[in-house]
């Protein structure tokens, strides 16, 4: 019996192939790559260029980016909003184009969010040898720029002949759809490839839902699970991004209402509980809360939700102190999991959370852990407020005063967004979230650039909310260009521009490790041929407005507070530029980052600073 076909190029073939798959959760479809973001070379204009123009906006939606790194950035931010449910694709062409994704790509597959990448690459004939922007390697010649993104991507697979993209879109699919696989995944597609015709089988372009399983614990792991919360004294939750990719929000809230144990969260984790809940008490680590922290040492269980435990969230292993600290980890992935030598509870963080609800019916924590628990969050309340406060409204704002003039402002399904600099470390601790997707920090990979990319892909996932790309001067001058495709697309992103002239949070930590803040500064140089003379004269809210988008100047407090209010009620893309007050306000870190300090050095700072490194370093320990 013959089968139908349909004679296509490769590329079409594969544009067609994506616009029909689709994931499933809960009873409820989304489209799996929701659109495409692209710009154009010799390696994919012929190829996927085509492709796109001749499938058409209904087909598959095109995004014209303006540098590679921050399509992949704003692809991540859509993914991220949608709860990993649904993705964006980007083609580039060969060279630069390509190996600018790298960065994206490790973005992507360090925080689990997937991202379909599709760059050129060279004629798999070898028709053309060496063509224009290839590395040529005189022992591996098969070897392209694109194996640099092989290290940063969950799958990778080059397409050199047509009938291998059948299986080979097939396994990208199933990566991109698994909570426990999923990152960036890496079709490496030869232009000639790309443009050459097969007969395809019509099967391979129908409809094709990837099922997103919620899988429950094993009952042996609940009970033992079950036991171990039990018998602790003074447990904690630790609260990760797993939590919002599952939207496991309401099972949260009813299994520490259930139990009254408390919630601390990681920096994905933040928005867990909304921050009045009277269990919530903000970020834990080195850049967390008081009350948070001091549970954290003093904790017996510690319960880790959909968490990774990077160093900032263990402070570098010197946070949970308690003699006799256990822990039970609950996680989709395995991997994390075992964690700290944890007991698992290898689960979706929704299933696993009320199937524990439902094995700890009736036990909660003593009364008295928790009027402790509850104190501290009002003291570290109190706290917050007075950093927030501005008493005298015509002064220069701090930075801490730039967040509580936002937090006036902002309403509930807000979308702030952040990943660099002297911010992250302000936020965690400071940051009222009101909703699950209120807070959203990319602190996995702290990638400067990330932020404006990213609320144009918020903004795709979610037309009509407010989202605020909060950036200071030197993450604005690492990656602007996408202001450019916000004004082109007409959605209103809202940028808060600090401008602190320099690296501010790299200083502070320079400062710290005995580098004197060296390198860190925007300043001319001074007689002595350092960076210390004058600040640099640069205007850019200037720069921003030669973008095309509306900018707001504000020098003061009050300024500000109205500055913010029109950009949230503007239907255009919006930057509110501040200069602020570099005096610091925010609270001090409440638990140690190791940052190793030279262990040998001529000058004094350097030589004090490892005298203090060497006090906290005998802190650390191995949980095993």
């Amino acid at each position: 019996m013959s089968r139908s076909t349909l004679r296509l190029t490769v590329a079409q073939a594969l544009v067609r192939f994506l616009a029909a798959q689709y994931t499933e959760r809960d009873g409820v479809r989304h489209r799996l790559i929701a659109g495409t973001w692209g710009i154009f070379g010799h390696g994919n204009v012929a190829g996927i260029g085509q492709a796109l123009l001749e499938a058409g906006e209904e087909t598959m939606p095109f995004h014209q980016g303006r540098n590679e790194q921050a399509m992949v950035h704003a692809a991540v931010g859509h993914a991220r909003q949608l709860n990993r449910l649904s993705a964006q694709a980007v083609t580039t062409s060969i060279g630069p184009g390509a190996t600018n994704l790298v960065t994206g790509a490790a973005l992507a597959t360090v925080n689990r969010l997937p991202v379909l990448l599709l760059p050129g690459d060279y004629f798999a004939t070898r028709a053309a040898d060496p063509l224009l922007q290839q590395l040529e390697h005189p022992v591996e010649a098969d070897l392209s720029v694109n194996d640099t993104l092989r290290p940063v991507s969950r799958y990778f697979d080059r397409i050199t002949r047509p009938e291998a993209l059948i299986p080979s879109a097939l396994n990208a699919m199933r990566v991109l759809a698994d909570p426990v696989e999923t990152g960036a995944v890496t079709l490496a597609l030869p232009q000639d490839v790309q443009a050459e015709a097969y007969d395809w089988p019509e099967e391979f372009f129908a409809d094709r839902i990837w099922h997103v399983r919620r899988p429950a614990p094993e009952p042996a792991e609940l009970a033992a699970a079950a036991e171990a919360v039990r018998n602790a004294r003074r447990p904690l939750i630790v609260a990760g991004g797993g939590i919002h990719h599952s939207e496991a929000e309401p099972a949260l809230k009813a299994f520490v209402e259930a139990t009254g144990i408390p919630v601390a969260s990681t920096q994905a984790g933040k928005g867990s509980l909304r921050h009045d809940h009277p269990a919530d008490l903000g970020g834990v680590g080195h850049t967390g809360t008081a009350v948070a922290d001091e549970l954290a040492r003093t904790a017996d269980l510690v319960i880790g939700v959909g968490t990774r435990y990077t160093d900032f969230t263990t402070a570098s292993a010197t946070l949970f102190q308690e003699p006799d600290v256990r822990f039970l980890n609950l996680n989709v992935t395995a991997f994390d999991a075992h964690k700290l030598s944890a007991r698992t509870l290898v689960a979706d963080a929704r299933a696993g959370l009320e199937a524990l609800t439902e094995a700890l019916s009736g036990h909660r924590v003593d009364v008295a852990y928790e009027a402790e628990y509850r104190a501290g969050k009002e003291r570290w309340d109190a706290v917050v407020d007075a950093v927030y406060r501005a008493d005298d409204e015509y002064a220069v704002p701090t930075q801490t005063q730039v967040l509580g003039a936002l937090d006036a402002v902002v309403g509930d399904d807000d979308v702030v967004i952040n990943a660099a600099g002297s911010l992250p470390g302000d936020l965690h601790k400071l940051w009222r979230a009101r909703g699950p997707r209120q807070y959203h920090l990319e602190y996995g990979f702290s990638c400067m650039g990330y932020e404006i990319p990213a609320g144009i892909g918020v903004q795709q996932a979610a037309p009509g909310t407010p989202v605020w790309s909060l950036v200071g001067d030197g993450t604005y001058l690492m990656m602007p260009t996408e202001i450019v495709t916000a004004v082109q697309e007409g959605l209103p992103v809202n940028l808060v521009l600090i401008q602190n002239h320099g690296y501010a949070s790299i200083g502070g930590l320079s400062e710290s490790v005995g580098g004197e803040r060296f390198g860190t500064a925007y300043r001319y140089r001074a007689a002595d041929g350092t960076f210390t003379g004058a600040p640099l004269p640069v205007d850019l809210a200037a720069n921003v407005a030669s973008l095309g988008m509306d900018v707001l100047r504000a020098k003061t407090v009050r300024e500000l507070r109205d500055a913010l209010a029109t950009a949230r009620a503007s239907d255009r893309p919006t930057c509110v530029y501040v200069e602020t007050d570099p005096t610091p306000t925010a609270p001090a870190a409440e638990a140690w980052w190791d940052v190793p300090v030279a262990e040998v050095a001529s000058r004094e700072a350097a030589a004090r600073a490892r005298e203090t490194y060497d006090q906290r370093v005998v802190d650390r320990r191995r949980h095993l």
